[in-house]
């Protein structure tokens, strides 16, 4: 019984349901000389009249597709997923370029290290091998690193000598 008035109760909800009126400016179709050729005038349009463009495709995209003109779907298409902006094509010449300047910022890091090596002195005392091995001597008497380094016991790395022997 309970049951029964239940759903007596929600037919009679459904049947009273209205239509939500809908915006008067969304019900007539976008005019053809608009939407012509809009893949080509896309990018030399104002943003604002690309914006007034979407927001009026929007709106009638709210409506059912099928009251949607072929222009319009094709336009709301294009204008979403189209070639244009990031999407674009990239110029014919881009990667020519790309290449042009990676190789000439390599020239010139290339260029910057070998004026400093040229004009930058000679290395500094501590980079001979006397000076190394007298660094490994003082780390070995303050007991540096007794568990793996160089006072370990049964110790064979090169200790702090990395430099080549004199001449």
């Amino acid at each position: 019984m309970m049951r029964s008035s239940l759903l007596r109760a929600g037919l009679r909800a459904n049947r009273t349901i209205s239509q939500v009126p809908r915006a008067a400016a969304s019900t007539h179709a976008i005019s053809n000389p608009t939407l012509a050729n809009i893949e080509k005038r896309w990018e030399g349009m104002p943003q604002t009249e690309q914006a007034e463009l979407w927001m009026s495709l929007r709106d009638r995209m709210k409506e059912p597709w099928g009251e949607l003109t072929s222009q319009e779907k094709k336009a709301a298409y294009w204008i979403a997923f189209g070639a244009h902006g990031p999407r674009a094509a990239a110029p014919a010449d881009e990667g020519r370029k790309v290449a042009l300047y990676t190789a000439l910022g390599i020239i010139a890091s290339f260029a910057i290290f070998a004026t400093i090596r040229a004009f930058g002195g000679p290395a500094p005392s501590t980079m001979t091998r006397e000076y190394q091995e007298a660094t490994n001597e003082y780390l070995k008497g303050q007991n540096a690193e007794p568990l793996t380094g160089i006072s370990s016991q049964g110790y064979s790395g090169k200790g702090m000598v990395q430099s080549p022997p004199k001449h």
